[in-house]
């Protein structure tokens, strides 16, 4: 197509949609580097990083074939996404897909098999990879969209330490207007997901200027009234005397209601110790702690959003103190006289809070004077979004975007209501979107002629996210209100700060690729020189275990195999350990079915990516893992075993003995330190439990360490069922495996949950599941074991009608 002044040139490619895609220089460089390498691609909000994302995969589908895979972190934003490729690529619509939680698990397989490009939320394709649903091998790019959200335990983690192990020609691009605070979190970024080069463009440059517009922030300062300056003043009293009973515990240093949320961690911190130490002061200050939380948050409402805000914030606190449930921190708060004069304040402030007001008037002089068309109001309060919509209704075409999750007297949005919000807006059907943080990553929101901050963001990240919205196609403005003396003015320095922290990391990155790539690179060694250490042996403990006899022990008592025939052969060589069929192999062709509701450990995980092991995710009817047709595991923490024993929906005595009724080897796993530890329950308390399990219940209980330690016991049990004992997977248990004693106790265990000893009871006094079941209340109370209240549960399971 001519290039003309009404239409500027478009980029031509045999897999591009003629006439779509304007052609920009700078994005022809980002891609062509990224086309290249591995590589973190940041470029301001508005100015097409998915753009360049779609120049790699078109040249990459040309060139090399395979699936294109792109990851967001939201449901709209995979849809938006979609959309955009749809329309630019020349790959049919069916084989341009998105994978999102609304779609099964097998149609997802199905789909993917027959799919050229593929959207996704990562979550999705890490239940996929982890349930072994697809493989990544035929993936020839990848990427992750917002990738600055590649820390801790993300998705975006494993999914690119897989993709880089399992795919045959693998190709990963990061995206993000603002990858990190500074350069540790950016290097950070680049190591989870493998990137090596890094390439900037800033609105300074050449390239990328001619496209944006000044986007100067305005910052409009806000006198709070003196009404509401009370109702802080009285929440803060309460707060300084909360502070002051942890600093009589020792925890706190000052008395002061603006501590830091870095000496309130401290705090936090020091409280769990006296805990972990079985120190009642501890508890005693934890519950203070979750006072001083919740007042802190109640400070920051009323300084930083709204009256209204708080009101709502009471309302819910309120609420929750009269559950059965409600701790005691929350009934201490509402009933407190300096809080619940607080509350009085609150209800009976009529007037217009200040950041409403000037709110008004901003909106009146964009969309009025100015003869503006949209405008975005961004908040942090869900609550304030909700409030300053209906306020803002009364003057304005006002609508909420908020997240999709429901919170108490807060109803959230559905994928498809968020679509149809955004679709409206565009389209112009309303003048003012008042979102939460939902709408800040990545979303196509229109170029609005006004950014409302309603209060300062402290991340920069987000900062940068916001203003994006603005000044894409014509100059913009951005105004962020904040509330004088209060937590807005200190949000506004951190992030003006941070922002400027970023700015001057990114300069720093851009063109460094060769150092980073060195940075990641000796990391990478001193990991493989970690690993080769270790599999030599560990060296002088080794020798120290050869010393102290460890050769002779090989085999325990009578036959029994000893300790080296239960350790992997690392000595291809050497003769194996008698009796050999007991010797646990590497993994081959090993498989383990984990619930899926385990997503939350990483143990599934860990596992997938051990070669030679396949996970599948099922949601299992009893236990966590299932590692043979006799072999089923229950995993608990510490914490959550003792909490199994006072209360919850069921007890472990109950998930036990329905893992008894279906597998011969049921196994609880109790991870973690400090078992006789938690709560106030007496150590022999919890030794009793242990082993009625044990006896009772023919469980075999197994402590350990932590995640890892369990990951490696499950490896080693799923390896000696299935390779050393020949033994298949089957989350329904042995099949028909039951001797007819078995099958009996099982069918009365199962009466009223009674479980198997007092089965076997019946059944030896009673002598048949026949008597058993016509048995009167008197006859079964005679039973040992059976109690008055076991013997009515008994008959009225037995003799009541049908209640299906």
């Amino acid at each position: 197509m001519a290039a003309t002044e009404e239409e500027p040139p478009t980029i031509d490619h045999p897999l591009l949609a003629p006439g779509v895609l304007e052609r920009r220089l700078y994005q022809l460089r980002l891609a062509g580097t990224a086309c290249e390498d591995d590589t973190l691609v940041c470029l301001p909000t508005g100015l097409g990083k998915t753009t360049v994302s779609l120049l790699v995969t078109a040249r990459r589908l040309e060139e090399v074939g395979g699936t294109a895979l792109l990851l967001a972190p939201t449901k709209p934003l995979v849809t938006q996404h979609a959309e955009f490729y749809r329309e630019a690529l020349e790959v049919p619509d069916e084989e341009i897909v998105v994978f999102t939680g609304e779609v099964s698990p097998d149609d997802r397989a199905e789909l993917w098999a027959e799919a050229t490009v593929v959207m996704a939320t990562p979550q999705v394709i890490e239940n996929d990879l982890v349930g072994s649903r697809i493989s990544l091998s035929d993936v020839t790019h990848i990427t992750f969209d917002e990738c600055h959200r590649a820390t801790g335990d993300y998705a975006y983690n494993y999914i690119a330490e897989r993709y880089h192990a399992d795919a045959d020609d693998p190709l990963a691009t990061g995206m993000s207007a603002s990858p990190g605070d500074d350069e540790e979190a950016i290097l950070e970024v680049c190591e989870n997901l493998g990137l090596r080069e890094v390439e900037v463009m800033t609105e300074e440059d050449a390239d990328v200027s001619e496209f944006t517009h000044d986007t100067d922030v305005e910052w409009e300062r806000i006198e709070l009234p003196d009404e509401v300056l009370a109702i802080r003043d009285a929440l803060n009293e309460v707060i300084t005397d909360r502070l002051e009973k942890l600093k009589e515990l020792g925890v706190a240093r000052s008395t002061q209601p603006d501590q830091s949320q870095k000496d309130l961690n401290r705090m936090r911190a020091e409280l769990q110790k006296l805990i972990n130490n079985d120190q009642s002061e501890g508890y005693q200050g934890m519950s203070v702690h979750a006072e001083v939380m919740k007042l802190r948050q109640a400070v920051t409402l009323v300084e930083t959003q709204s009256v209204e805000a708080l009101r709502r914030y009471f309302e819910r606190q309120r609420n929750q103190a009269k559950t059965s449930g409600a701790s005691k921190a929350s009934q201490r708060l509402v009933s407190d006289p300096k809080v619940r004069e607080a509350m009085r304040k609150a209800e009976s402030f009529d007037e217009l809070h200040p950041k409403y007001r000037k709110t008004r008037m901003l909106l009146a002089e964009t969309l009025g004077l100015e003869g503006g068309d949209r405008v975005i109001v961004f908040t942090e309060s869900r609550d304030t979004a909700e409030a300053l919509t209906e306020f803002l209704n009364t003057s304005f075409d006002a609508r909420r975007f908020v997240g999709q999750g429901d919170r108490e007297g807060s109803d959230g949005m559905t994928q498809i209501q968020q679509q149809e919000t955004l679709d409206a807006f565009r389209a112009g059907e309303f003048e003012v979107l008042v979102s939460t943080s939902v709408a800040e990553e990545g979303l196509d929101v229109p170029d609005v002629d006004l950014v409302l901050f309603y209060e300062p963001v402290p991340t920069a990240i987000r900062s940068i996210q916001r203003k994006g919205r603005t000044g894409r196609q014509s100059e913009g403005r951005v105004v962020v209100l904040m509330a004088e003396d209060t937590r807005d003015e200190a949000y506004f320095w951190i992030s003006r700060r941070r922002e400027k922290e970023m700015e001057s990391e990114l300069r720093e990155l851009k063109g460094m690729a060769s150092e980073l790539e060195a940075e990641l690179d000796d990391a990478q060694q001193s990991l493989s020189a970690f690993d080769a250490e270790a599999s030599a042996g560990g060296g002088d403990g080794g020798s120290e275990g050869s010393d102290g006899g460890g050769a002779e022990r090989a085999d325990g008592p009578e036959g029994q195999p000893g300790l080296q025939a239960f350790a992997p052969d690392d000595d291809p060589d050497e003769e194996p350990v008698e009796p050999a069929e007991t010797t646990v192999p590497e993994g081959e062709g090993i498989e383990v079915v984990a619930d899926s509701r385990e997503m939350d450990a990483n143990i599934a995980r860990e596992l997938s990516k051990r070669e030679g092991i396949e996970v599948r995710l099922e949601t299992l009817e009893v236990g966590d893992y299932v590692l043979s047709d006799r072999a089923v595991v229950e995993r608990k923490s510490t914490a959550d075993f003792v909490d199994s024993l006072v209360g919850g929906d069921r007890s472990v005595f109950e998930q036990v003995g329905a893992m008894a009724r279906g597998y011969g080897r049921p196994i609880v796993v109790v991870e973690g330190e400090g078992l006789y530890e938690q709560r106030d329950i007496h150590p022999n308390a919890v030794r009793g439990a242990l082993s009625s399990l044990a006896v009772d219940f023919g469980a075999s209980v197994l402590r350990t360490e932590d995640e890892a330690d369990t990951t490696e016991l499950l490896a080693v049990i799923a390896g000696r069922e299935q390779d050393a004992s020949d033994r298949e997977v089957s989350v329904h248990g042995e099949k028909g495996a039951k001797t007819l004693g078995e099958q009996q106790e099982y069918v009365v265990s199962s009466i009223a949950e009674i479980g198997p000893v007092t089965a076997r009871a019946l059944l030896s006094e009673l002598g048949s599941v026949e008597a058993v079941m016509d048995a009167s209340e008197a006859e079964l109370r005679d039973v040992e074991g059976v109690g008055e209240v076991t013997a009515e549960r008994i008959r009225e399971v037995v003799g009541s009608e049908y209640a299906g």
